[in-house]
């Protein structure tokens, strides 16, 4: 039983089929972390089908730290870049060491694994108790090794790359694969997606292999993951250059002129570009009345058993309508904000893929109209309202960034 579960261990390793000499080290610690997550006071947080991702991916954390492979590294460069802080929810001080073992980064790879890797913890607070918990036993082992364990060389895959170099193009795609597949990083915000993907392969009464490999490989190029929902050529170009890939150029609209929807809401809503309505009833009329649509007809008439309606409109793009969100948004013109619905119900928009568009999340992010988000059962709206960009990266993905 236990080469069995080495051989599953090697399997997310670097360079596989090869074997690093430490494998067998980090093996051992992975063995040790499962007898940590097993413990009884665990078991609220901690779901047994989920004791082995969780115990390989803390194990990669501590092998890519030890290596200074980049994943680590890249992720809190990131986020140092664009929140002007280390790691998200954990407040660091003078005694934090970028790119090395710190209790803090522990904290936040605990709460990263349970909140993607279970349905049934997926908003479970920073600031959960427990999390902590199991941090401190984590980070205390881990610094009880930290100085003696072994470097595992087969993390240290990107440390000669060239990215423009044709002959290493094939050692970079190879990075890639196993960034999109293994990473401890990467791969547990893609869960969620990645299951998806399964039922839709497995669901049929001969299920395919074949497309299986095709969808994960359609997904690779088209799919966001890990913390930052980046793309894997961001992942892998950052990991290797130390910095993103260039933005492509924006491109000059074509057509540049005014939307005729922007024009006729703003008009008849005194300049407003965000417009709420109660029921469909209001919203159908809405479409006829200001829009022009015709008469006597049901509109969108697949939203006719939805409700609490915002519209918002943009002079390029035009229209969106969104569904059942409206009583979450505290803008002063809205009144069918509900301050104790959206204590209950706001946290939902920043966290359940096709909720909320984009272009509205933004327009609530900018202007502080979503103020009464939090993690379900705690009352710190600061924690949601300091996180917001990395809290809808790291659950929506592509329905926050592909957009």
């Amino acid at each position: 039983m236990e080469n069995k579960k080495f051989n599953q261990f090697l399997y997310s390793q670097p360079g596989y089929p090869d074997v690093d000499p430490t494998a067998r080290y980090y093996f051992n610690v992975y063995s040790k972390l499962l007898r940590i997550l097993g413990e009884r006071q665990f078991k609220g947080l901690i779901n047994l089908n989920n004791m082995s991702m969780f115990a390989v991916c803390m194990t990669g954390y501590l092998q890519d730290v030890i290596a200074d492979a980049g994943v680590w590294r890249s992720f809190i460069d990131q986020c140092k870049r664009m929140y002007g802080k280390w790691i998200p929810f954990y407040d660091t001080d003078e005694n934090y060491l970028e790119y090395e073992l710190n209790p803090e980064d522990v904290s936040f790879m605990v709460w990263y694994l349970i909140a993607m890797c279970d349905g049934d913890t997926r908003n479970v607070s920073p600031d959960n108790p427990l999390i902590q918990i199991i941090s401190d036993r984590i980070y205390n082992y881990f610094e009880s090794i930290y100085e003696d364990a072994p470097i595992p060389e087969n993390f240290r895959f990107a440390s000669e790359l060239e990215y423009h170099d044709p002959e290493d193009q094939d050692a970079i795609y190879n990075l890639g694969l196993w960034l999109f597949m293994h990473s401890f990083l990467l791969i547990p915000a893609f869960s969620l997606r990645l299951d998806e993907l399964l039922r839709e392969c497995l669901s049929e009464s001969e299920p395919d292999m074949g497309k299986v490999q095709e969808k994960i490989g359609i997904a690779m190029n088209e799919d966001t993951l890990g913390p930052l929902a980046y793309y894997i050529n961001e992942w892998v170009h950052l990991i290797i250059t130390g910095k993103l890939p260039a933005a492509p150029k924006e491109k000059t609209p074509v057509n540049s002129e005014e939307h005729p929807y922007y024009k006729k809401v703003v008009d008849a809503f005194d300049g407003r570009e965000i417009v709420f309505f109660r029921t469909y009833e209001e919203l159908n009329r809405f479409f006829i009345d200001v829009l022009g649509w015709d008469k006597d007809e049901k509109h969108l008439e697949a939203l006719s058993s939805h409700g609490d309606f915002v519209v918002m409109v943009n002079k390029e793009k035009g229209m969106l309508v969104a569904k059942d969100v409206a009583r979450c948004v505290a803008a002063p013109s809205n009144e069918l904000y509900d301050k104790e619905y959206a204590r209950k119900h706001s946290f939902e928009l920043l966290t359940e893929r096709g909720k909320c568009p984009i272009d509205l999340l933004l327009k609530l992010k900018e202007n502080d109209w979503l103020p009464d988000a939090t993690f379900p059962g705690t009352d710190t709206r600061t924690l949601v309202k300091d996180n917001f960009d990395f809290i809808a990266r790291c659950y929506l993905q592509n329905y926050y960034r592909g957009d």
